[in-house]
């Protein structure tokens, strides 16, 4: 098969096409053939090595999800069979023309939907969903700030706030994308740059501040996200682009009562992914075949391409997902 091959660590020229062996399912495992993956952040920073793949998972071939075919069923695969059109996220090797996933982390797309955008949904709306819901506790009513809205999962957030009835403020550094979000279910956005927004948020709240923070860019943004932050606020920790170092004000995360949690979806075992393959199923797939969730779609590139999508990407000019076209 052909599959996108880190050649070394660096620029987005070390992304090569090669021709290498398909992998074979195992018991319990179905071969997917790759319709369409997507980039993402952490891609990138793969690319960089500065996020080495887990044991088990092609250290060499990026991609954390993908939109595509059963072409083959290993034994114990559960109800899946050949010709099934699914989606899922995998830990590493999406950027190619198969992938091997355990069947249960894998689910069906809905009717009606692309692999393209099928493809733009397993990564994000995953992310978003576990950390606001799961873990952060949102319900109806209350209210949630999302940094860089305009990004894939920042979209995917403020569409499900939406679709759960909870009030969404979100930050991003370009009027533009807070006018593109607004339109997904946005309620309140704010062009900031990491610097003063906790004070505009205060105001937008009535002084209550916020119920949870979906906090996508980390660094200097935590200790604004903790000054505008309720009683019992819950901060979920899932991307650090701004950097890995803050200071903090410990005595308001005492006084608030606050949380801050940080999470990931590669390195979880086994037994959780399951969990996130189930939630995607039972959860995301069927707000997405009800019209309620909406994939959005930047840039559609072929998989050859991969470096000029990395390159797409790291200019930050993206709203959304970036695809790559593995085959049909």
């Amino acid at each position: 098969m052909k599959a996108i091959v880190m050649s070394r660590h660096g620029g987005p020229d070390c992304l090569e096409l090669k021709e290498i062996d398909t992998p074979a399912p195992e018991s319990g495992e179905v071969l997917v053939k790759v319709v369409a993956t997507a980039v993402n952040r952490a891609d990138v920073i793969q690319r960089k090595g500065r996020y080495p793949a887990p044991p088990g998972v092609p250290a060499d071939i990026p991609g954390l999800e993908y939109a595509g075919i059963v072409e083959k069923a290993g034994g114990a695969s559960g109800e899946l069979k050949q010709g099934d059109r699914v989606f899922g996220l995998v830990a590493g090797g999406s950027y190619a023309e198969y992938v091997v996933a355990h069947h249960r982390t894998v689910a069906h797309i809905p009717e009606g939907v692309s692999f393209e955008q099928a493809a733009a949904i397993p990564e994000a709306y995953t992310t978003a969903y576990d950390a606001m819901i799961c873990q952060g506790g949102l319900s109806a009513g209350d209210t949630v700030l999302i940094s860089a809205v305009g990004s894939g999962v920042g979209t995917a957030a403020c569409q499900i706030a939406r679709a759960i009835g909870a009030r969404s403020i979100g930050l991003s550094r370009a009027e533009e994308k807070i006018k593109r979000a607004r339109a997904l279910g946005l309620d309140e956005g704010i062009v900031s740059g990491g610097a003063g927004f906790a004070e505009k948020i205060m105001e937008l709240t009535g002084g209550n501040g916020v119920d949870v923070v979906l906090e996508l860019v980390g660094g200097d943004y935590v200790a604004e996200d903790i000054k505008c932050m309720c009683l019992k606020g819950r901060l979920i920790l899932v991307g650090l682009l701004a950097g890995t170092k803050v200071e903090l004000d410990l005595a308001r995360v005492l006084s608030r009562r606050l949380i801050i949690r940080g999470t990931t979806l590669r390195a979880r075992p086994l037994e959780e992914k399951i969990e996130a393959g189930r939630l995607l199923d039972r959860h995301i797939a069927p707000l997405l075949a009800g019209g309620r969730l909406e994939p959005v779609i930047d840039k559609v590139f072929p998989l050859s391409q991969a470096a000029a999508a990395h390159e797409y990407m790291e200019s930050n000019d993206s709203f959304g997902k970036i695809i790559l076209q593995a085959g049909a």
